[in-house]
């Protein structure tokens, strides 16, 4: 098993023509005065040692000023297992998880639901094998509750569009186990990942 950085996550998932955050990483505080992402940013913890970061406290938003982001990158710095800082701007909108797990009974199933810190608590989330027709795609949206509720605010062609590119992962690299793209920040101009974990058998 291959376990990748959110940084190396998000890196690959953009070479493969997917839509991230934009994003900057920094090890020492006196990079922060080099980052060209406007105000206000989000403050995340990376490191290889730590999968769930926000559980630590390694996620801090809404920052609006370089001072808070040094406060931010000295409280980051000391959790234990620190490597670096990723630097990312602060997206408005819906939080959706989209996932992909390799199962022994069904290979590749993807998973769709609502996104965010709660996901294993709210467990709104819907599952399909691979391979996906249209019919299928519609299915698992409306499959979760909360999708009538955002479905009139969102640009639903553009979250179809990420989930036909998730079918197209599975077919290209077979040896993905498990992709957690936790949040895709939605609303109803873009569709963007803010978060993602991916594991290579």
């Amino acid at each position: 098993m291959q376990s990748l950085t959110e940084k190396e996550a998000e890196d690959f998932l953009e070479k493969n023509k997917f839509d991230i955050a934009k994003r900057a990483n920094v090890k020492d505080s006196k990079e922060l005065e080099k980052i060209k992402i406007p105000f206000p940013w989000v403050m995340k913890l990376s490191s290889t040692k730590i999968m769930h970061k926000a559980k630590l406290g390694g996620v801090i938003l809404n920052i609006n000023s370089l001072e808070k982001a040094k406060e931010s990158f000295n409280q980051l710095s000391k959790i234990e297992g620190f490597e670096e800082v990723i630097i990312q701007e602060m997206l408005s909108g819906e939080e959706i998880v989209i996932g992909i797990k390799k199962t022994p009974e069904f290979q590749h199933v993807l998973m769709f639901g609502k996104g965010g810190s709660k996901v294993e608590q709210e467990k709104d989330v819907a599952f399909r094998i691979f391979p996906l027709k249209e019919k299928d795609i519609n299915e698992i949206m409306n499959d979760t509750k909360f999708f009538s509720n955002i479905k009139n605010t969102i640009n639903i062609e553009e979250l179809t569009k990420i989930i036909k590119q998730t079918q197209k992962l599975v077919e290209n690299y077979p040896k993905i186990s498990e992709l957690d793209i936790n949040p895709l920040m939605i609303n109803d101009k873009i569709a963007k990942i803010a978060d993602a974990r991916l594991v290579f058998e």
